[in-house]
């Protein structure tokens, strides 16, 4: 019987996120934090004949060469080798197109695994440098820890920063446009706290006054329900409520769990995908066999 490896792939949000300026070749310089929810994809991988992705959960999402999970397969190959070919089956919960890194966390749990099954002589920087090839979020899901990211979001300096407050994340059914985000907003490089500072010395009652997504105003100006959403977090009790990355995901952090239950609760109830994160969650992303 082949061995099956199997691996929790967890989501991200943006605590905050400054974009600064915008860079010759395109990309934006960017300040942000991540954190993690526990919200989550489950990943399963066996030896086959030939490379092979399977998605289930969710329809919309290729399985073919353009998904990040087989771009990162080939690219392994092709740079360290690889002695077999697999089938990735992925149990998909996270929403697409949704600023909670999905794709990305599929895509670098995949090189986790097959470094493991392959036993390959690849360090994290190396893993690292292929990831950040792929996808600006990968570098952190390989690195698995909180952290201020900088650069395009793939230079990550590890800070505690899992909010001591209850998640509660939702995704409004549409997916929202990463380039379409950064192009309808304003860099600014002029501000009077970092990122870094905000989430390490100021408290998470006073982040209100304090910290921003600026990808927000031009996403609500395309998508308004994103902006009411967010509005609707606050009323529901949130302390501090924001977009996640460049959208479509609204989350908000809670100091009581009966409240951010009920605010959940509420979304479930509209027929909205939401997800609750309990305060200081510490994803486990390793990887195992499957008994």
């Amino acid at each position: 019987m082949s061995t099956t490896w199997t691996s929790d792939s967890f989501a991200k949000i943006n605590l905050g996120l400054n974009v600064l300026h915008r860079n010759e070749n395109g990309y934006h310089d960017i300040e942000t934090g991540f954190c993690f929810l526990e919200w989550r994809d489950t990943i399963r991988m066996t030896a086959s004949e030939k490379p092979e992705l399977v998605i289930e959960g969710n329809d919309e999402i290729p399985s073919d060469s353009s998904n990040l999970i087989m771009k990162a397969y080939y690219l392994l190959r092709e740079f360290y080798g690889l002695k077999g070919s697999y089938r990735f089956k992925v149990i998909k919960r996270i929403p697409a197109g949704a600023g909670l890194g999905g794709g990305s966390s599929n895509a670098a749990m995949a090189l986790k695994m097959l470094r493991k099954a392959e036993k390959l002589d690849i360090s994290d920087e190396e893993l690292l440098d292929i990831g950040a090839q792929l996808g600006a979020d990968i570098p952190l899901f390989i690195k698995g820890k909180t952290a201020i990211g900088t650069g395009t979001g793939t230079e990550l300096k590890p800070a505690q920063i899992q909010p001591d407050r209850w998640i509660v994340t939702v995704y409004p059914n549409f997916e929202s446009s990463t380039p379409l985000a950064y192009a309808n907003c304003t860099p600014n490089d002029d501000r009077l706290y970092s990122i870094e500072k905000i989430l390490t010395d100021i408290p998470v009652d006073e982040w209100e006054y304090e910290l921003v997504n600026d990808l927000e105003q031009g996403v609500f100006q395309l998508h308004p329900t994103v902006g009411n959403f967010r509005d609707q977090m606050k009323e529901f009790g949130a302390e501090y409520a924001a977009m996640s990355g460049s959208g479509s995901s609204v989350f908000g952090l809670f100091e009581q769990d009966f409240v951010a239950l009920s605010a959940y609760k509420n979304f479930i109830d509209l027929g909205y995908q939401a997800n609750l994160t309990k305060p200081l969650f510490q994803p486990d992303f390793g990887v195992y066999i499957l008994d």
